[in-house]
């Protein structure tokens, strides 16, 4: 008796191998828009490499607003809407091998609407983000906890939050890639964006970013301006660290006052201590913050809610560079493992000086990064 099976015509007993899996019949990249020539595009993709095409006569040229997902909503353009700075999706035929592509179809984000969907999303993260070093992870509760300075928060999951992780040993945010649950490890910097409870313990995560990152406190031991780096001293593991800063790492630097009055909180300071630039006040110790300061706003003080979250006001301090430090100041770094150049060897990601008074009342004080200040990139779904 013959048997048929998946379209193929079988003997009993004959064994056959199985069919090769069907070749894709389009492919597609992702980029930028980097030139325009006639009818030639020129494109960077997200991975670096230039790509050249140009629409085929009956090629589909859609535009998308930034975070839609659904073609239906597309409006049909022609190739005069797109511009230099685009971000651009284009489909080809596979086995098309150019130089110059035929785009079968070409989806565009205006680089406009991005960059204000972008500002828009960068000021929710501020408005209504937090974060942490994870302490623990319940899946089966759907409860995060972390904990920032001396405060501890409850980050509620649920089945519509997005998930991001941070790519090995990259310090930009935009590599980022989608994530679970599971991911999330107990020791991982978290930052998250969603409505707080009444009490300020608790957040209704709407998006979670995480990864694997060090914390770094302690005092410069020398500086290398023409390498970009620096060894510094951990208080925490006493061993000396090498930090290479890249172009794309956030160097900041906290005012005197700010310092002096976020110290007051962590606890009495020795006399003699004060940073340059402030007034030390009599007896030795620092003045408590005056209830409901901000310490957002100039002079610093006690953050809204009584949190101290030195992530949420990185992007509020003036910047600083690596020329400006010196052998002994005290830094406070987030960072990224490089794990080719061993354990003793990071990126920096956010680097915060004019923290001596930090460290001397909390040796183990840490800070979180904020996602907003790493390459400019956006979560999975600001664009294409």
């Amino acid at each position: 008796m013959l048997l048929f099976a998946a379209g193929l015509l079988c003997l009993p007993g004959v064994g056959f191998a199985q069919a090769a899996p069907a070749t894709p019949a389009t492919v597609t990249a992702r980029g930028t828009v980097k030139s325009i020539a006639g009818n030639t595009i020129t494109i960077t993709t997200d991975q670096g490499q230039p790509l050249v095409f140009e629409p085929g006569d009956s090629a589909r040229l859609l535009r998308l607003e930034p975070g839609s997902t659904d073609l239906k909503s597309a409006q049909t353009i022609t190739l005069a809407d797109i511009a230099v700075g685009d971000r651009v999706l284009v489909t080809s035929k596979n086995g098309d091998t150019g130089p110059t592509l035929t785009a079968l179809r070409i989806i565009l984000m205006k680089a406009a609407d991005l960059a204000q969907k972008h500002a828009a999303e960068a000021a929710d993260w501020q408005k209504r983000g937090s974060g942490g070093l994870v302490t623990a992870v319940d899946s089966a509760e759907g409860v995060i906890t972390i904990t920032s300075g001396s405060r501890k928060i409850m980050v509620l999951v649920a089945p519509t939050t997005i998930y991001r992780r941070y790519a090995a040993g990259s310090v930009k945010f935009e590599d980022a890639q989608p994530s679970t649950l599971v991911q999330i490890q107990p020791g991982d910097q978290l930052r998250v964006r969603g409505d707080r409870g009444g009490d300020g313990g608790s957040i209704q995560a709407e998006e979670i970013v995480s990864g694997a990152f060090r914390n770094i406190s302690g005092t410069i031991a020398s500086i290398n301006v023409a390498a970009s780096s620096l060894t510094i001293k951990d208080l925490i593991s006493k061993k000396t660290v090498t930090v290479a800063i890249s172009a794309n790492a956030d160097l900041r630097k906290l005012p005197a006052q700010m310092a002096t009055m976020m110290a007051a909180r962590l606890g009495p300071q020795p006399a003699g201590a004060t940073p340059a630039g402030a007034t030390p006040p009599a007896g030795g110790t620092r003045p408590a913050p005056a209830p409901g300061a901000d310490a957002s706003a100039p002079g610093g003080g006690r953050p809204r809610g009584g949190q101290m979250d030195l992530a949420s006001m990185i992007s509020r301090l003036a910047t600083t560079t690596l020329a400006e430090l010196k052998p002994g100041d005290a830094l406070m770094i987030v960072a990224s493992p490089t794990p080719a150049a061993g354990a003793d060897t990071v990126s920096a990601i956010t680097l915060l000086s004019g923290v001596e008074l930090l460290l001397q009342a909390s040796p183990n004080q840490t800070m979180t990064l904020s996602p907003w200040s790493i390459g400019g990139g956006m979560p999975e779904g600001g664009g294409l």
